[in-house]
């Protein structure tokens, strides 16, 4: 059995296999175990911890880690931020941190009651069923309420050092804009329809006007930052974007994170393929926790669907509810939608 000290960037990538320098390291006396589960059987997801040299199994962390974090790392004993630090409740705080537009008449963050939806059929949303329409959310009445949902948002992001963004970033040294092209997907990507375009944009501005999807963020020991939804979503509501950093897979593939890199471009030339990271800038939808998809249990979970639009010729990717969700249930969608190439073995 072999452990590399110090070595945590070399623990498996889930794309690609250990490299034999590792396995051959026979010099190694390291008999490590996790403290976890006692057991030392898979090595290469043994992850030490940097101030006292223990070690875990990624997948005995709670949360789960599904590959090992860049910088420094610290076991849950030696860590000094395990309950993350709230966010003021205080609305000017929240107003600039979410670069809300400031109401002239008003002193509150505003509130429209005009996006209420109509009953609709619940339909499929596969890419090959006829056309449905999607429904703008419906943000809580009550402004206090809202600052404490924006405000758990915060506490989130604050925590994994990300700056709130809504939509999708293009930076120097990344994948250009230009190469968003929705035309090079693979087998082609589903036109999102002119008023289904419009309910987005509607729930782009409630966003911009502070009023923000009815869900909570909370911290669970178990699952880290997950989202509850604050109020009845009704199946076909738009939950959010899915945004972040774009970038080429390719620049991604010797350098993964597993933090949360979502597909936005699955073209036929392997170049072309681009992909979300949310690990800089992102909104709530990076802390919507994925199911486990090898169980019958954990796929009964999943209460939204991540679908990929063609909107004015780029790619987009929306989360929306597949179903009605009641108040106080975790949102939950698959994160193997398309390529079925993330491991969710280990997620509860």
């Amino acid at each position: 059995m072999v452990v590399l000290r110090r070595r945590r960037t070399q623990a498996s990538n889930p794309r690609s296999e250990l490299p034999e320098s590792m396995a051959d390291d026979s010099d190694s006396d390291l008999e490590m175990v996790c403290e976890e589960c006692s057991s030392g059987k898979q090595p290469a997801k043994l992850l030490l911890c940097d101030k006292c040299d223990k070690g875990f199994h990624l997948f005995c962390l709670r949360p789960i880690l599904v590959s090992v974090p860049k910088g420094s790392w610290f076991c849950p004993s030696c860590s000094k931020h395990q309950i993350p630090i709230s966010f003021p409740l205080v609305q000017t705080k929240i107003i600039d941190f979410f670069r809300i537009k400031r109401s002239p008449d008003s002193s509150h963050i505003s509130c429209s009651s005009d996006n209420t939806g109509k009953k609709r059929k619940r339909t499929s949303l596969v890419m090959s069923k006829k056309k449905r329409k999607l429904l703008p959310y419906n943000p809580t009445d009550d402004p206090q309420r809202r600052l404490e949902q924006m405000a758990s948002l915060a506490t989130a992001l604050k925590a994994s050092n990300t700056e709130f963004s809504n939509k999708l970033t293009y930076v120097s040294g990344k994948a250009p804009r230009s190469a968003n092209q929705a035309v090079l997907e693979k087998g082609g990507m589903q036109v999102l329809p002119k008023e289904g375009v419009e309910t987005l944009a509607l729930c782009k501005n409630m966003m911009i006007r502070g009023e923000c999807p009815p869900l909570m963020v909370v911290f669970d020991p178990f699952e880290g930052f997950t989202v509850e939804a604050d109020r009845c979503i009704k199946d076909l509501t738009i939950i959010t974007e899915y945004v972040g950093d774009v970038d080429y897979l390719s620049n991604r593939e010797d350098n993964y994170d597993g933090d949360s890199m979502m597909t936005l471009l699955h073209a036929s030339d392997p170049l072309q393929c681009l992909v979300i990271c949310p690990d800089k800038r992102s909104n709530i939808a990076r802390f919507i926790s994925g199911i486990n998809n090898h169980t019958p249990e954990g796929r009964k979970k999943q209460n939204l669907k991540c679908v990929r639009f063609n909107i004015n010729g780029e790619a987009r990717v929306l989360l929306v509810a597949n179903r009605n969700i009641s108040k106080g249930e975790r949102l939950y969608y698959d994160y193997n939608g398309y390529e079925h190439e993330y491991p969710t073995e280990h997620f509860v």
